[in-house]
C-alpha cells in the first residue's frame, strides 16, 4: 500500500520534475497486466486522472531487484518472499549513480526530500559549492575546500569565512550562485 501514495505523489510532482529535466520512472514486482488497474487505485488515491506520466517497469521475476539490491531481508509478503525496499536512484546526464537511497518496505520515501537533492545536485555539479546541513534552495552554500583563497574572491565576492576555533578557514560560506 505504501507504495500506492508514493507513485501518486512522484505523478503530482511531474511538473516539478520536469523543470529539472528528471525523468521518473518505477519499478514493480507485479507483471505488467496489473499495472492499469493499480495506475487506477493510484489516480484514485492521490485524486488524479488522466493519462499516466511515466514509465512503471514490471520486475516480476526480481531480477533487477535483486540485481540493484533492493530486497529488504526482514519483510516478508505472505508467501515469505522478501519485500522490495522502497530505493531511489539518481542518475546523472553522464549515466553515472550520483544518489542512492535505501527505505525499508514500511516507511515511505520523502519527495520533497528528493527534490531538494536533486537541486543540490544540479547545483553543485556546474557551481564550485556544497550544500550544507538542511540546505534549501536560495540559501547559502559552502565555498568547496579545492577553491583557492584568491579565486573564491573573484567567484564568490560576498563570500565569507566563519571563524573556528581552529583557526582553519575552511567553513567559507556564499549566497547561492
Amino acid at each position: 500500500p505504501v507504495c500506492t501514495t508514493e507513485l501518486g505523489r512522484v505523478n503530482q510532482l511531474l511538473a516539478e520534475f520536469e523543470k529539472r529535466n528528471v525523468k521518473p520512472i518505477a519499478l514493480s514486482c507485479d507483471p505488467v497486466d496489473k499495472h492499469s488497474d493499480w495506475i487506477k487505485d493510484i489516480q484514485a488515491y492521490s485524486a488524479q486522472s488522466g493519462d499516466w506520466g511515466y514509465p512503471i517497469i514490471a520486475d516480476e521475476q526480481r531480477e533487477l531487484a535483486v540485481r540493484f539490491g533492493m530486497l529488504d531481508p526482514d519483510e516478508k509478503d505472505k508467501a515469505g518472499m522478501p519485500l522490495t525496499a522502497r530505493c531511489v536512484f539518481i542518475i546523472g546526464p553522464d549515466k553515472k549513480l550520483k544518489l542512492s537511497l535505501l527505505y525499508p518496505a514500511s516507511t515511505g520515501r520523502n519527495f520533497d526530500e528528493i527534490i531538494r537533492v536533486i537541486d543540490s545536485l544540479q547545483l553543485t555539479a556546474y557551481k564550485k559549492v556544497a550544500t550544507p546541513v538542511n540546505w534549501q534552495p536560495g540559501g547559502e552554500c559552502m565555498v568547496l575546500p579545492s577553491v583557492k583563497p584568491e579565486d573564491a574572491k573573484t567567484l564568490f565576492p560576498e563570500h565569507y569565512t566563519k571563524e573556528l576555533p581552529s583557526g582553519k578557514g575552511y567553513m567559507r560560506f556564499t549566497p547561492q550562485p
